[in-house]
């Protein structure tokens, strides 16, 4: 099958994210069997969705092509088209998945299958995973079998969409759910309580005087449009009547944090002075990338590409997962993040083909 009849087959999976991908993991274990790779699927520990990896070829080295399961919600998005039904508009697939990241799983199955006629010169792997979209939750369950399963590849090529742009580095990220805990009482006696939303507001001030911090004095790099560590409140709630002191009241909020800070040293510096009632606990976390364009194999990569410029990205992945395990480690895929998660996602043909030619090349 082409890149486009494969990407049709993937996009009616309907794999939102915290749902089932038995039916998908099973399509793609099958199409890589028929084409002679070795399959291992890798449950979840739900039990409701597995990942798999993958390897064709003999000897040592080898690519590891990355790419997740899963895409996000179509609820609430103003679609003109079944978003599970490829649809094809001048130059362009529309679909959910097609940017984000189904169009680079279709280009890697339709390597496998030209694979299945003419074997690579070195070992050819996929690994497939479950759940990035929420955080990189699906990988971490995985990323210790990657090596005892396929051995220990010499470049891992991370699909995410990045016009094909070579990208070596983006922030790493942990999220955190903050619980504040006053005391209840009538408002008509509100000063003889502690209320949580004031703990609540505490924090959020300690948020924004590290941000300031951040952006004066700490590590910046100029690559990112934001060269500074981040801190992010995203949602605050709590309180149950305007009469009543509210006894609870929980901030949800995130760090996104350069190579060169660490998400713990960040957050210590929130919580210092902070006062008692508040209780922070991480909700989730997967390292930053920051590869070394001058490594033989990433250099080797750039070589291949129309603009051998390395580039660094906005949006995390699970490229530092791998990295973690020493392999070296890019982002390199078809399309752009601006048209990810977006109502009537689409993808060009002419990125997909980009693709075919530089996996072809690796392989």
């Amino acid at each position: 099958m082409t890149e486009t009849e494969l990407l049709a087959r993937l996009v009616a999976f309907p794999t939102v994210t915290n749902g089932p991908n038995l039916e998908m993991i099973s399509w793609v274990s099958d199409c890589l069997e028929d084409c002679g790779f070795a399959v291992t699927r890798v449950p979840s520990s739900c039990g409701t969705k597995a990942g798999l990896l993958a390897r064709l070829g003999d000897g040592p080295g080898g690519v590891l092509l990355s790419a997740h399961s899963d895409v996000v919600p179509v609820a609430g998005q103003s679609w003109t088209t079944d978003p599970f039904v490829l649809a094809q508009r001048g130059d362009r697939l529309v679909g959910r998945g097609a940017t984000d990241m189904k169009g680079f799983l279709a280009c890697a199955l339709a390597l496998a299958g030209r694979l299945k006629a003419a074997p690579p010169s070195r070992p050819v792997m996929i690994a497939l995973s479950w759940d990035e979209e929420i955080g990189c939750k699906g990988i971490p369950e995985m990323i210790g079998r990657v090596i005892p399963v396929l051995g220990r590849p010499e470049l891992c090529l991370v699909g995410e969409p990045t016009s094909m742009r070579l990208c070596t580095g983006h922030k790493g990220k942990a999220s955190y759910l903050a619980t504040c805990r006053g005391e209840p009482g009538h408002s008509a006696m509100a000063p003889n309580f502690a209320n949580a939303l004031h703990l609540a507001c505490d924090l959020i001030g300690a948020l924004r005087r590290e941000q300031d911090r951040l952006m004066r004095g700490g590590a910046q790099d100029a690559a990112y449009d934001m060269p500074c560590s981040t801190v992010h409140a995203g949602k605050m709630s709590g309180g149950v009547a305007l009469n009543m002191v509210p006894e609870l009241a929980e901030v949800a909020f995130e760090i996104r944090h350069l190579a060169e800070e660490t998400a713990p040293e960040i957050l210590a510096r929130i919580a210092e002075g902070l006062p008692e009632g508040i209780g922070i606990a991480e909700t989730g976390s997967y390292p930053g990338l920051a590869a070394d364009p001058a490594d033989p194999a990433i250099a080797a990569l750039a070589a291949l590409l129309p603009d051998p410029r390395p580039i660094k990205v906005a949006y995390g992945t699970e490229a530092g997962f791998f990295a973690g395990l020493g392999i070296p480690t890019v982002v390199c895929g078809p399309g752009t993040m601006k048209d990810g998660h977006q109502p009537d996602e689409s993808i060009a043909v002419s990125e997909l083909e980009a693709c075919r030619r530089l996996l072809a090349r690796l392989a």
